[in-house]
């Protein structure tokens, strides 16, 4: 999660629990482009859906069963209780239609209590192939006075406890180990068939280095667990330098990984990572990278050292297939397979309850 602001007119449409956002036309697709732009919306600013502030939407997930969306929000109950939305809205050939959202639910913790505020950090949702229950991810919390590790839970779909899986022991909050305030435990994604969880940490935990600059990377962790807890593996992501230099004044800039989605629901070893970077006076660059962990160094609760990284390869630079603005994508999740044969791959970004970025959501083809 970003949190940053810059000037942008955004026009904005509302009825009463519908959204008609702004839609942004696809450009002529190329022949050999493997990832195309469809179309986007804009969701209005501050849209009110039954007593709720519809923002800071971090994570989004399909449901091929009820044809709906699932997104969670990274309010910390501090606006309203810590929730996740339902929506619906079209994707084809043409484009992306109006969004409609279709509830919303608080998320409960195991005693049935709605969450305090600041005692979680929503950020990633992924829905159960087998159960339909919700998977998601919240970041925890490092201060000189708290430390709160970061947690996997699980919730109904009407938003009460269910269960929680552990997390290694790296990646909680320590005094000199464990992940950064703000950069802990962010993507997830079921693979195998709903038989693995896989999760990430957006940046380097602290034994494993500094964060990323524009001189250099950093290397994150990314985890395979069995869906039901045991701790399977851990592999090492290396992430790209920060690819501009802040202004006026240097230094101000940051790359994470924002999402992780299994690249095929089958397949155990192969993802999309979304490497998100924010870089102030300058902007958002929203990269996806194609990785697979087959040949990588298993480095569960060990140090780095000489391990062989996961292999990636970009899929798309959000800047190259036409998408203006590029704000701050934070989710992803595939959605429905069109005619041509080809995926369509749905971004959510995560405007922060600010009125200087967008909620905008985006719909690519890929081949």
């Amino acid at each position: 999660m970003v949190r940053r602001r810059r000037t942008l007119l955004v026009a904005t449409l509302a009825v009463a629990c519908a959204v008609a956002p702004v839609a942004q036309a696809a450009p002529e697709p190329s022949a050999a482009a493997p990832v195309r732009l469809l179309g986007a919306q804009i969701i209005p600013h501050d849209l009110d859906f039954l007593g709720t502030t519809v923002g800071g939407l971090s994570g989004i997930d399909f449901q091929p069963r009820t044809g709906e969306y699932v997104l969670i929000s990274d309010d910390r109950s501090e606006r309203n209780p810590a929730r996740f939305y339902t929506a619906r809205f079209g994707v084809d050939e043409n484009g992306m239609g109006p969004v409609a959202f279709t509830g919303t639910s608080p998320l409960r913790t195991a005693d049935g209590a709605r969450y305090d505020p600041k005692s979680l950090d929503p950020e990633e949702i992924r829905v159960d192939p087998w159960t339909g229950d919700y998977y998601w991810t919240q970041e925890g919390e490092r201060t000189d006075t708290v430390r709160t590790d970061p947690a996997v839970r699980v919730t109904h779909p009407d938003g009460t406890f269910a269960a929680e899986l552990p997390i290694p022991e790296n990646e909680k909050m320590r005094p000199a180990t464990g992940p950064r305030q703000n950069l802990a435990l962010e993507g997830a994604t079921f693979a195998a068939g709903g038989a693995l969880f896989v999760t990430s940490v957006e940046g380097p935990l602290l034994p494993d280095g500094p964060v990323a600059t524009v001189k250099s990377g950093a290397t994150s962790r990314i985890t395979v667990q069995a869906r039901f807890g045991p701790l399977l593996a851990q592999y090492a992501y290396p992430m790209e330098p920060v690819f501009a230099e802040s202004r006026p004044d240097p230094g101000q800039g940051m790359n994470g990984i924002a999402s992780i989605l299994a690249a095929d629901p089958l397949d155990p070893t192969k993802f999309l990572v979304l490497e998100r970077s924010f870089v102030l006076g300058v902007g958002n660059k929203i990269r996806i990278y194609e990785i697979d962990t087959n040949g990588a160094t298993n480095i569960l609760d060990a140090p780095l050292g000489n391990a062989r990284p996961v292999a990636k390869r970009l899929l798309v630079d959000l800047a190259d297939i036409g998408l203006d603005p590029v704000d701050n994508i934070e989710g992803m999740t595939w959605g429905p397979r069109l005619p041509s044969g080809e995926r369509t791959l749905v971004l959510v970004s995560d405007n922060n309850f600010a009125d200087q970025q967008l909620t905008q959501l985006v719909a690519l083809a890929v081949r």
